[in-house]
């Protein structure tokens, strides 16, 4: 059966302060409807009448071409990693903006190609395959635009879930590069076959201005700051310490690192300048409060990736990037606070919990006793600060039961008072997010972030 242990420390400690509640995760979706809105004026303002079938075709291929271009310059800007956007929104949410953007982009993509062709065929009275070659070899910059939209609809076939489940991080991160070849060869046919631009001049500036920002974007916060801290902080491998069954702990020397300026429960992006390791970034969680000269990260063995960590050598070089997410402080409404971890997902949390100031319960779910990882350091927070922590884990014979509505709230009473701050495998994060609700606590106050990709 399921056991509980439970450590209950003489309450006291930090005074609880509201933090300041950020207006961008309510200003950038209006921002960017805002955006849409005067793409479609452009039309508006370009179109004197629209008369019959191929006109209604035509004006339809436009306007979805017109949105799909737009579309393309907001997804780079939601993937640039600005840190205002990234900080205050988060990451997994801007991410999941970005997929679902991502599949709007390409319907739009594939409607604006295919209604500009039927309209085209209806005008010129030609069949669709005769009127697709025309377009495709005749029309100035279509050949590099078809190209484009190729690559669209390969990176989202590759994008489907499906398709996911059988390659790695690494390999779906670099096959997403394709996407800023795709819109360079898109780009330039919009502005020479676009209706609304050709002899418009401040159209053509408006659009070069947005995709020129954009690129700045990327430019500046995907490849110039990265190199720029890796050369300023002088990042490296200072030791590595086993935790638990398939779980180490890297801890990493170097400058100036109070610059990078790592809240608890952000993460940042790590590249490990080793054999195998050099030409792939990946994401993993801050598990202690960064330090002016030192820094932690604590990781399970999922896949090549991390299973290399545990090989790496005192001295490797490494660059950070980051730090990214809203998984910190700043999410906190109630005076009260629920930390809920399953397995190494208490590596977000632990810096949290020696950190949110106010009551704080802590929750660390686990198969066996021997994952509950970082338990001495745990235990000693919650000495400190006067504290309760509950560890569940399963039995010897394997018997599990989850995290239900009515075990939350025997373990921490007064539950649907509490923010939750809740990070585990997406299984237990999705059974836990339903019992916490079943148990009254409001959405707003559940807070998780995600890195499944």
């Amino acid at each position: 059966m399921t056991t509980t242990h439970t450590t209950t420390y003489a309450k006291g400690g930090m005074r609880h302060r509201s933090p300041r509640r950020s207006v961008v995760p309510v200003l950038a979706p209006l921002v960017i409807w805002a955006g849409a809105a005067g793409v479609l004026a452009l039309w508006w303002s370009d179109t004197s009448s629209v008369v019959g079938p191929a006109g209604w075709l035509t004006g339809a291929g436009r306007i979805t071409g017109l949105l799909a271009g737009y579309a393309c310059a907001v997804l780079l800007g939601l993937m640039a990693r600005i840190p205002l956007l990234d900080h205050s929104i988060g990451t997994d949410r801007l991410a999941r903006w970005h997929a679902w953007g991502g599949r709007c982009t390409v319907s739009l993509a594939l409607a604006h190609t295919l209604l500009i062709i039927w309209g085209y065929s209806l005008t010129s009275h030609t069949n669709v395959v005769d009127q697709t070659s025309t377009l495709v070899l005749h029309y100035p910059d279509l050949l590099k635009g078809t190209a484009g939209f190729l690559l669209f609809l390969a990176t989202a076939i590759l994008s489907a879930r499906a398709a996911r489940r059988r390659m790695s991080y690494e390999t779906w991160h670099y096959l997403h590069f394709a996407t800023y070849l795709a819109v360079f060869l898109t780009f330039g046919h919009q502005l020479s076959d676009g209706a609304d631009f050709v002899g418009n001049r401040l159209a053509q500036i408006a659009w070069y201005a947005l995709f020129l920002g954009v690129t700045a974007l990327l430019a500046w916060y995907r490849f110039a700051v990265p190199v720029r801290r890796g050369l300023r902080h002088h990042l490296r491998v200072a030791a590595v310490h086993p935790e638990a069954p398939g779980v180490v702990s890297v801890h990493l020397a170097g400058d100036h690192l109070d610059e990078l300026g790592g809240e608890p429960g952000q993460f940042l992006r790590w590249r490990f300048l080793a054999r195998g390791l050099w030409w792939t970034a990946n994401p993993y969680s801050l598990s202690a409060p960064a330090h002016p000269h030192h820094l932690r990260i604590t990781v399970k063995t999922a896949g090549g990736h991390s299973a290399a960590l545990a090989r790496l050598k005192p001295g490797t070089r490494v660059w950070a990037e980051g730090p990214y997410g809203a998984f910190t402080a700043n999410r906190r409404t109630a005076p009260k606070v629920l930390l809920l971890a399953g397995g190494v997902g208490i590596t977000p949390l632990r810096p949290l919990f020696e950190t949110l100031p106010g009551q704080v319960t802590l929750v660390h779910r686990a198969r066996r006793a021997d994952d509950l990882v970082l338990r001495g350091e745990l235990d000693a927070i919650a000495a400190r600060r006067g504290a309760a922590v509950h560890y569940v884990v399963d039995g010897p014979a394997g018997y599990s039961s989850p995290l239900t509505a009515r075990r939350l709230s025997d373990l921490v009473p007064d539950l649907s008072a509490h923010d939750v701050y809740l990070c585990g495998p997406p299984g237990m994060t999705r059974t836990a997010v339903q019992a916490l609700r079943d148990a009254g606590v409001p959405a707003r106050r559940i807070h998780h972030e995600s890195f499944a990709f």
